[in-house]
């Protein structure tokens, strides 16, 4: 049927896409010509609106607006790419019904991001390889350019941040981004 076969092209299509920004980004990083733009971020704005983008899913994504956030300096455009790559991440090797939940902290000079999920987590010894380029854990299915996690350190090293992977002791992975940013509460924005 008509429609069956139109949403079948624009799932390839979207992933097609995916994974063509995905090289694009892949590549910029390689040569150097990644100079992040700094600018004050909403951090609760860019969360909300890369869960928007996967509302689609069988997952259930669990984020509560933090009004206590102030404004990082960083880029919003690599910060989304992140967050958004480790939501789709998540949503790729994962079972229907795993709740993924994101967070997001001002800890000292960093911004602090996790996206943690109640999936099967990962193999000890996979944890090291899967910010590699290309790398895919065995025995997952295909579709995946296998980019999208060393484009989430990538991103993050470029604006001097670091991003860590472990495995939750109640089940699931968690995945810590810290991009030391500077803030501004907007309170203080209106008394200068």
């Amino acid at each position: 049927n008509h429609i069956e076969l139109l949403n079948e092209i624009e799932i390839a299509a979207n992933r097609l896409n995916r994974q063509v920004e995905n090289i694009l980004n892949m590549s910029r990083l390689e040569s150097g010509m990644l100079k992040p733009k700094m600018d004050w971020t909403d951090m609760n704005e860019l969360i909300n609106s890369a869960i928007q983008k996967l509302f689609s899913s069988n997952q259930r994504f669990i984020f509560q607006n933090n009004n206590n956030l102030p404004l990082f300096k960083l880029d919003s455009g690599l910060t989304a790419e992140i967050i958004y790559n480790l939501l789709h991440n998540a949503v790729q090797y994962t079972a229907a019904n795993t709740s993924i939940e994101v967070d997001v902290k001002h800890e000292v000079e960093n911004c602090v991001i996790t996206v943690s999920d109640n999936g099967n987590g990962f193999p000890i010894e996979e944890i090291a390889l899967v910010f590699d380029k290309f790398y895919r854990l065995p025995h997952t299915k295909t579709g995946g350019s296998g980019l999208g996690l060393s484009i989430v350190k990538g991103f993050a090293e470029a604006q001097n941040g670091m991003v860590k992977l472990e495995n939750n002791k109640s089940g699931g992975a968690i995945f810590t981004i810290e991009i030391p940013a500077e803030t501004s509460y907007l309170n203080s924005l209106k008394n200068e």
